[in-house]
């Protein structure tokens, strides 16, 4: 994911928001206690997917791939007064974690956890999303995005995290891995579709953003 050169990625950061406190201390603690903490959003990712999120101002937010919870806390800046974040993850083992660095951070009541598979969990949430975060299984986006999409309101958008997959999605498709080969495929997926305008941003591992119509 280290697509810039350092002293021009510290400089990024450098000017940059700084990271707030109670997501200071979810960073440190993951990186401290959870395996594989480089799933963690981060600093500069977790600003910007904050600062979408206020743009965007939705009332109803889903996301697939809660991790420790950091991205679930930046996208819920951005809610309307009386809105509410889905957010699914398959591993129980981070439960409590989530829900306690949830409430450190005072949106217990706007963030509703599930825990489980997250094609069965979607379609027991009732109502429509007007933001939609993918961060979870790589082989399943497609999916995911299918299964969504028509709950999506026009104007909405769904947001893919590491679509480019630290850079693996140019390697030769035919030699590539399932999961790379499930992002390249998501991505023309993406591009192909009429229905949305889309960009990918080269931001960390990549966000494909797509904009319903």
């Amino acid at each position: 994911m280290d697509f810039l050169d350092p002293q021009l990625d510290a400089y990024v950061v450098a000017n940059t928001e700084k990271e707030p406190e109670i997501l200071a201390k979810l960073n440190r603690d993951t990186n401290l206690n959870v395996l594989s903490p480089r799933m963690l959003a981060g600093h500069f990712q977790g600003r910007t997917l904050s600062m979408i999120s206020k743009m965007i101002n939705p009332k109803h937010v889903l996301e697939i791939g809660t991790f420790t919870g950091y991205s679930a806390i930046c996208l819920a800046e951005g809610l309307q007064a009386g809105g509410s974040l889905h957010t699914i993850d398959i591993n129980e083992e981070l439960q409590s974690m989530i829900e306690r660095y949830l409430d450190e951070a005072g949106i217990a009541d706007k963030v509703h956890l599930h825990i489980g598979n997250a094609m069965d969990i979607v379609p027991t949430i009732e109502g429509n999303f007007d933001l939609v975060y993918l961060d979870a299984d790589k082989d399943n986006y497609a999916n995911y995005y299918d299964m969504v999409f028509d709950r999506v309101n026009p104007g909405g958008y769904i947001i893919a995290d590491n679509v480019l997959w630290s850079g693996k999605v140019l390697e030769n498709y035919d030699s590539l891995d399932l999961d790379t080969k499930s992002l390249v495929d998501y991505s023309k997926k993406i591009q192909d579709d009429p229905r949305v305008e889309n960009v990918l941003f080269p931001i960390r591992d990549g966000l494909m953003i797509a904009r319903k119509k």
